[in-house]
């Protein structure tokens, strides 16, 4: 029967993380290793990948897992990422899951059969949630998305002050039936509902709520439902760049003028915002500086793994056009 890395685990006393981690060259202490070691010469165990590169000092390939390829924010952000890893002879690995807890899990096993030297990751709520800080055995940090605290270095938008401008510019332009369309799977999400619903409260309005998968296909699915109410908002705010597509589709659909029937705003100045009449209203996300920090903080985690755990938070600009000026 062949020796697996739980049987070293077992006879080392120690987590399947914490051997992976010994092996790989990651952080843990001398000690641990040498224990590691001498588990693995007591069971034999034979790793699946060669002695050369397990006995290098890295692999030299980073992992990046997004939440949806799809997504222009996400591409953007894979081309900061992929620049600075050629920048530093790195190799990327790039995955797509869909905003798939499944897909996570299996992608996350796969960065540990490769050894790679660090992962970016875009996470679910779910599994973001269920991460602590000893739960995988390579440095981790989250872009875009926030997890337990002090359990991973992340770069993320200020999502509750980049919804409540939205809020606020609506309002100041005398909209009261204000709803807001959020995606139903990501940290990022629910920081920008909360962003929203503080705005709402201090204008003294009442919230207007729904949540959706965050692709154009169900948002413009949902929207089309919503909008084709007697009741319907009088503005919408979408969480992502893909909802406010949706959203834009369900509109032309419905014969909905932009802004005379109906005002939108959301999130990412995608070319195509700009180009849609009377062009979108925005906040526009600093694309090449999330991936250039989430880069410089697993470089840092690398040299440095005891280090405190850091989150920076970057600020959007709001970018105003025509599809929130108020029609008389």
């Amino acid at each position: 029967m062949s020796v697996g890395i739980r049987d070293v685990a077992r006879a080392a006393g120690v987590s399947t993380a914490t051997v992976s981690r010994a092996l790989g060259r990651g952080p843990v202490s001398d000690a641990v290793r040498e224990q590691v070691e001498a588990a693995v010469r007591a069971t034999g165990y034979r790793p699946n990948l060669s002695a050369r590169r397990l006995r290098s000092k890295a692999a030299q390939t980073i992992g990046l897992i997004v939440a949806d390829i799809r997504n222009p924010f996400f591409t953007a952000v894979s081309r900061a990422v992929e620049d600075a890893a050629y920048a530093a002879g790195l190799r990327v690995i790039l995955c797509n899951t869909d905003e798939d807890p499944a897909r996570e899990a299996l992608y996350l096993r796969l960065m540990e059969e490769e050894r790679v030297t660090g992962v970016i990751f875009a996470p679910t709520k779910t599994t973001a949630d269920a991460l602590t800080a000893d739960s995988l055995a390579f440095p981790t940090v989250f872009i875009d998305r926030s997890g337990l605290p002090g359990a991973h270095d992340s770069v993320v938008l200020d999502n509750v002050a980049a919804a409540a401008a939205l809020v606020d510019h609506l309002a100041a332009q005398g909209f009261s039936r204000i709803g807001g369309l959020f995606g139903s799977t990501s940290s990022t999400a629910r920081e920008r509902q909360a962003g929203y619903e503080a705005a709402m409260a201090r204008h003294g309005l009442a919230p207007l709520i729904r949540s959706v998968a965050p692709n154009a296909a169900a948002a413009e699915a949902e929207s089309a439902r919503w909008l084709g109410q007697p009741d319907r908002p009088e503005a919408l705010i979408l969480s992502n760049g893909l909802i406010l597509m949706g959203a834009v589709r369900a509109a032309r659909t419905l014969g909905l003028g932009v802004p005379r029937d109906l005002a939108l705003a959301g999130f990412d100045n995608e070319p195509w915002t700009d180009l849609v009449e009377p062009g979108l209203t925005v906040i526009e996300q600093p694309v090449a500086e999330i991936g250039a920090q989430a880069m410089r903080l697993l470089f840092e985690r690398i040299e440095s793994p005891d280090q405190p755990v850091r989150k920076v938070v970057l600020s959007g600009r709001t970018v105003l056009r025509g599809s929130t000026r108020r029609v008389a």
